[in-house]
């Protein structure tokens, strides 16, 4: 601080109360404490006094923030047009031991967490005290984007233990040192601070797939306001709309469009910071969101610590957020959507099948009836016969293979035919045969298509099914391939099938966004 300001903090009451000094040029200097705000002496800011403190810090980087090496305090820039400095917020770092203790629990139950609220309540500071704590038996990584957990400079602050920290140059490359921690440095936990980016969320569920546990940080209150974020909703599932057929919107009571949970969610749990001695759990995200959608009552366990340090827990039921029952009446407005889930935690927990067809332009074939009575024409075209009626051998289901299209129970094609509308295509959907549109031309694709005509969800293992595909595409990428993109799957086996191609030292990501999000193999020579 520039000598005048220094003098007027050293004779503030309550110093210990101090989160941060703000100087404003043309302004008095300003002084935030916990409980109220003061100003520092009566002669406003100058451009001399932010040169001073400017050139007394770390280097500022593109989020504008430095550092004081081996510090934990945090300076924010605010520049003009030119780029020059105008203001600064210079923000007090602290190292709290044992604030961990009131999710202490929580922190060891391996479960991804989440931690929300808003600027200043004690993110940062709760999110270093876990980094230490799981580091004492884990192996932990810190992505520190601005330096803001470790402290500024090459060596990072005692506070954060034995947990290892890597920095990011900038803030639009705190995603790829997301994934690069996990593909180089084999952590157990990763540590993310301020995930704001959709490019981060989607490396935060990346990371959540192959077994990482996540401890993060987002800004927002609530649940709800995460939800209502179109960046960083898929961190707790993502928020999708689907229409419903007649018969399913009559039995469920609700109009066809609905908005329901799109995947599960990247984080397991979340924890909303009220203030830095309450905080309110959501122990199952997947069926806080749920209620959520339903516009249901909340029940949330709340947790409070005592002045003597005692710990309090509740169970307390709260009504939906302002901010979603702000979305709620502008949806209304729309067309009277309904916010609804029908899947739950089980399903969530488990595998959950997902149709093989990108597109389905048809209704497929009743599953009432058994197959063995009656079996399936099915008319390939430009899918491989002798690969289809294999993969019905496989699933000892009968299938004969028609020779005209108006002969055949359903059309199978490749997504590529479909997509150029074909005559044989077209006059298959004026006659109403069903059209079943698959992604290639495998034997795992066709296996899941038949499941599907057959109804055989209950009775075939979607997990088998799902590792035959990566097996196989393995196999294709031992022989030559460069690559392989799998069909899209749950979380669960998708973690499976990264399992299996790390085990056959073949490259792994997950791309696209939830329903359609899948696994993509590569040669292990550098490409993709």
């Amino acid at each position: 601080m520039p000598p005048r300001v220094r003098e007027a903090l050293s004779d503030t009451e309550n110093r210990e109360n101090l989160v941060e000094v703000v100087l404003d040029i043309g302004r008095l200097p300003e002084a935030r404490l916990s409980d109220r705000e003061l100003t520092l002496g009566n002669r406003e800011v100058s451009r001399s006094d932010l040169d001073y403190v400017v050139q007394r810090v770390g280097e500022f980087g593109g989020d504008n923030r430095a550092g004081i090496e081996r510090t934990l305090h945090r300076i924010s820039a605010i520049r003009n047009r030119r780029g020059e400095v105008v203001g600064l917020t210079c923000r007090v770092g602290r190292a709290v031991f044992g604030t961990i203790d009131i999710i202490r629990d929580l922190i060891d139950s391996d479960h991804s967490i989440l931690l929300l609220g808003r600027p200043g309540v004690g993110k940062t500071t709760l999110l270093r005290e876990a980094a230490r704590v799981l580091a004492e038996k884990k192996r932990v990584v810190i992505v520190d984007t601005s330096n803001e957990i470790a402290g500024d400079g090459d060596i990072p602050h005692p506070a954060i233990g034995r947990a290892r920290r890597m920095q990011v140059p900038t803030p639009e490359l705190q995603h790829e040192i997301m994934i690069e921690a996990v593909e180089n440095h084999t952590p157990q936990v990763v540590v993310i601070d301020e995930i704001g980016r959709e490019e981060e969320a989607q490396a935060a569920r990346t990371i959540a797939e192959r077994g990482v546990q996540l401890i993060g940080t987002a800004h927002g209150n609530q649940l709800d306001n995460l939800m209502m974020n179109p960046t960083l909703s898929d961190l707790v599932g993502g928020i999708a709309s689907v229409t419903l057929s007649d018969e399913e919107a009559r039995r469920r009571g609700t109009q066809k469009s609905v908005l329901e949970r799109r995947a599960p969610p990247t984080f397991d749990m979340v924890v909303e910071i009220m203030d830095r001695g309450s905080l309110a759990v959501h122990t199952n995200v997947a069926e806080a969101v749920d209620a959520l959608l339903r516009d249901r009552a909340l029940d949330v366990e709340v947790r409070h610590r005592g002045e003597d340090g005692a710990i309090s827990v509740a169970q307390q039921s709260f009504e939906p957020g302002e901010a979603l029952q702000r979305a709620t009446s502008r949806d209304d407005s729309r067309g009277g959507k309904r916010r609804q889930s029908t899947r739950n935690r089980n399903e969530s927990a488990a595998p959950t099948p997902r149709p093989v067809a990108v597109e389905e332009p048809g209704t497929p074939p009743s599953q009432d009836e058994p197959s063995a009575v009656r079996p399936r024409r099915l008319y390939p075209y430009g899918v491989s016969q002798n690969r289809l009626l294999s993969a019905a051998q496989s699933l000892n289901v009968p299938v004969e293979i028609a020779t005209e299209v108006r002969q055949a129970d359903v059309l199978v094609t490749l997504r590529s035919y479909y997509r150029k509308r074909p005559p044989v295509v077209a006059d298959a959907e004026r006659a109403g045969t069903p059209v079943y549109v698959l992604r290639s031309n495998t034997s795992a694709q066709m296996e899941n298509a038949l499941v599907d005509l057959f109804g055989l969800r209950n009775q075939i293992d979607p997990f088998e099914l799902a590792l035959r595909e990566a097996r196989e595409a393995i196999a294709k990428i031992q022989r030559g391939a460069n690559g392989v993109e799998l069909s899209p799957q749950n979380a669960n086996i998708r973690r499976e099938q990264h399992e299996l191609a790390r085990a056959a030292n073949i490259l792994s990501r997950s791309r696209g966004k939830e329903p359609n999000r899948r696994v993509r193999l590569y040669a292990n020579n550098g490409v993709g």
